[in-house]
Parts: C-alpha cells; structure tokens; sequence
C-alpha cells in the first residue's frame, strides 16, 4: 500500500481499538505504518492489549475485507476532495491534539482555519428560544464590528448549533461542523445548505468514515471534537441533563474556559448555564465583551452610551459615585466604596437606585460602569 492515507483509515478500522489504545499502537511500533508491519506476537505486550485483543488485531490485519473497506474509503475521499488527517499531521488541530483522547483519524471537508488565533464552541438545546438565538447573532455581530475573525464551531443540530452557524455566516464569520456521521450524508438534512455555505469559509469535520449512520451514540462521541479544538466552550441554553452538558464536561475536563449565558431560574432551558455557573465550572457572560475579557481577546468597539438629559436630581452621595465612574470607567462595588469614603453596604443601596434610574448598569463580577452619558 504506496498511498500513506491508506493507514489512517486502516487504523480506525481495527476491531476493539479506540483513540487511546491506538496511540498506544502508533507509540509502540513507531508509527502508523509500522503498526500494519509489526509482528503479531508482539501486540499483546502493549499496556491495555490483551492476547484476545491482539489476535482480533492481527486477523482484520491480515483480512481483504478491511483492506478493500480502506480502499472504498480513499476512493470517496479522492471523488470529494476530503482530507485524511492523522493527529501525527502538523496541520491536525494543535488544540484537539493536546486532548488524550482525540480522534487518531479525522476526515474534513472545506477550507478550515483549524489553528485560528481565536476559537469558540458554542453549543445548546435543539429547542432554542428568541432569547439563546437571539444572543448568538448579537456576539457574532459584535465579533465581527472588533475585526475578530472567531472560528465558531458548533455540531449543525437543531437550536442553538444551526442558530450559530447562520449567526457567524451572516456576520462572514469561518464556521465549522462537527457531525456525527459520515461525510456522504449530511443529518439533519435541512442544514445541508448551511453547510455547503460553510464550505467557503469553514466547513465540516468528522472521525466517522463514510456509510456511517447518526446514531445516537455518534453525537457523544463527537462532542470531544467541539470541546477539545476550541479555547473555550460556550453554553448558550441547555437543560440540565441536556447534550450540551456533556460538551461542557469534556471541555472542563481538557482544562479549557467553559462560558454560559445566565437565565431565569424558573426557565427549563436555563437550568444546564445557571448550574455550571453556580457550581463555578463555567464564567458568567451576557456579551461578547465578556467573551473577550475571559478568553483575554482584544475588544475595543464598546456600545455607545446614549446622551440622556437628567430628569431627576442626583443627592450628593450619588454625585461622587458619578464622578468615581466618570474617572475610572468600570469600577468594583469595593473600588467605588474606597473612593467614595462610603461603607459597601451604602454604595450597594445607592448603586441600585442608580441602576433603576438608568444612572449606570452592573456587569459580570460585580463591577458597575456609567449607562449614559452625563
């Protein structure tokens, strides 16, 4: 077998053998080819191999019928123009590569900026509200206004998936696809035509070969891909048992900023945010210049505050928090307290009067600035 892709199929395709256990094949023989090559008696002498497990190995390795699978496989790939990449491969995603257990083979379709300066997953309910999609066009608009080329990465579902891909379309925003299935088909279908746009500026990976179904299953697994090729995984709506979840756990557990967009405690599809932020898994974000302040991205175009003529009269301790702002900008509960001589507990009552009147608004992490201006 002269043509090297051959053996990044081969390997995905040998019985019992996950992501781990066949990096552990790679590292023991010395390389993906050197797996196809090496002595049978040897396998079961690699950590997490057994004897049954190394004879099942050395039977599809010597079998027609996965070498003519492989074939059919590099055939569909060669007719679609798919790239084969091994995670040995320096243009693999540096990101996923870092996660133990990431893909050893991933199929991808489209013009990828897999290493962006700059990558977010966003991922949610399948039944979004106007609220979770309606926040995911406004980040995507505001990333775009900041000249923030963010390669938004998503799993074209139903919800919250779809409404961030059409979002960073929309904003000419690099988006890609990660799905649960081979590349000749696309699930569901009515997203076929939001990929095939993404194929300009993004497009659609996978670590299943073709002729794979969406299975259930399928989606679990390639929640990991979302996770782990992105800086941080936001969590837009999602119930607390929801898929989305699972994606935040992954994302936790490759040690990479999970967000979640905060709602109502009463709200189903605010369940799965609230409870990542209160059990301190994920950051609190309610814009894009949150998104940026956590991720430590660059975010200068800030909204223009409208010029609102006072209708009321400002007692002097409010005054002095007006000035504490108009000095420092964003400024801490604490910060404004020193400054203004005032016990925290008296800057609190007075920055919610404030806040009522439309004076100033709060943001994450109790930090306050002006809401017009004076």
């Amino acid at each position: 077998m002269n043509d090297s892709r051959a053996f990044k199929i081969a390997i995905t395709l040998l019985p019992g053998i996950g992501d781990i256990n066949a990096k552990r094949l790679i590292a023991y023989c010395g390389g993906l080819e050197a797996v196809f090559k090496e002595n049978k008696n040897n396998f079961d002498k690699i950590p997490g191999i057994s004897t049954v497990l190394a004879k099942k190995i050395t039977k599809a390795i010597q079998s027609s019928e996965l070498w003519n699978r492989v074939n059919e496989e590099l055939k569909f790939c060669d007719a679609y123009r798919i790239q084969i990449l091994s995670y040995l491969d320096d243009n693999y995603p540096y990101r996923l590569k870092h996660c133990e257990d990431a893909p050893v083979t991933i199929f991808t379709l489209g013009n990828i900026p897999f290493n962006a300066p700059q990558v977010l997953s966003v991922v949610g309910t399948r039944r979004a509200t106007h609220y979770g999609r309606a926040f995911c066009e406004k980040i995507m608009q505001d990333f775009k206004a900041n000249n923030l080329n963010v390669l938004i990465v998503s799993g074209l579902a139903f919800g919250i998936d779809i409404a961030a891909h059409k979002a960073a379309l929309e904003a000419s925003l690099p988006t890609v696809a990660v799905i649960a299935h081979g590349l000749d088909q696309i699930y569901p279908t009515e997203h076929k035509k939001y990929a095939q746009k993404m194929l300009d500026n993004g497009g659609i990976i996978t670590d299943f070969i073709s002729k794979t179904p969406p299975d259930k299953g399928n989606f679990v697994k390639r929640n990991r891909i979302i996770a782990g090729m992105s800086d941080a995984t936001l969590v837009v709506e999602s119930k607390r048992d929801g898929g989305a979840m699972i994606t935040a756990e992954m994302a936790f557990s490759y040690n990479r900023d999970v967000l979640a967009l905060p709602g109502k405690i009463n709200d189903a599809f605010s369940e799965g945010p609230n409870f990542l932020i209160k059990s301190n898994k994920a950051a609190l974000v309610e814009s894009a210049e949150d998104i940026c302040k956590v991720l430590g991205w660059t975010y200068k175009v800030k909204t223009e505050q409208p010029n609102i003529p006072l209708v009321f009269e400002l007692n002097d301790e409010e005054k002095k928090i007006i000035e504490i702002l108009k000095d420092k900008g964003d400024a801490t509960i604490d910060l404004i307290a020193l400054a203004a001589d005032m016990p925290v507990s008296k800057v609190s009552v007075l920055l919610l009067n404030m806040e009522f009147n439309g004076l100033i608004k709060s943001l994450p992490g109790k930090v306050y600035s002006l809401a017009i201006k004076l």
